[in-house]
């Protein structure tokens, strides 16, 4: 005696049966969520401390000074035109350069101060500045 005809059992099964599909998500889940906590990752090391302080190294200043005769002082004191040179090309080889700040005084011919600044560009000296008191 049978229950179904041949007919029943040949025909293909057109959906997929979700609910073990769902449990077996539903398990995981459960198990992942239990276990993520209790598992440690990461790994105890006793780190050295150390301070990170940047260097800051500053070139130092030079200062040309030119007084109304026409005489150079190279940091307040006097210096001969051919010294200006041998200390102008001295301070052009190094690494950083200084900062050459030249000092002229109000009464001095402009053309002391051009020849101070012609040599220091011929020695190499890329930072010049001028210095000026802004009260006068």
């Amino acid at each position: 005696m049978a229950f179904g005809t041949q007919d029943d059992a040949d025909e293909v099964m057109n959906e997929i049966n979700m609910t073990p599909l769902v449990d077996v998500m539903l398990v995981l889940l459960i198990i992942f969520i239990i276990t993520i906590p209790v598992m440690k990752h990461s790994v105890n090391v006793d780190l050295p401390q150390a301070t990170n302080q940047p260097e800051n190294v500053k070139p130092e200043t030079v200062n040309l000074s030119i007084d109304a005769q026409g005489q150079y002082h190279w940091n307040a004191q006097p210096i001969t035109d051919e010294a200006l040179v041998a200390q102008l090309q001295a301070e052009g080889a190094k690494e950083p350069q200084a900062d050459l700040h030249i000092r002229g005084d109000k009464n001095v011919r402009y053309e002391r101060v051009a020849q101070a600044m012609a040599a220091a560009q011929r020695a190499g000296v890329r930072k010049i500045g001028f210095v000026t008191d802004p009260t006068q």
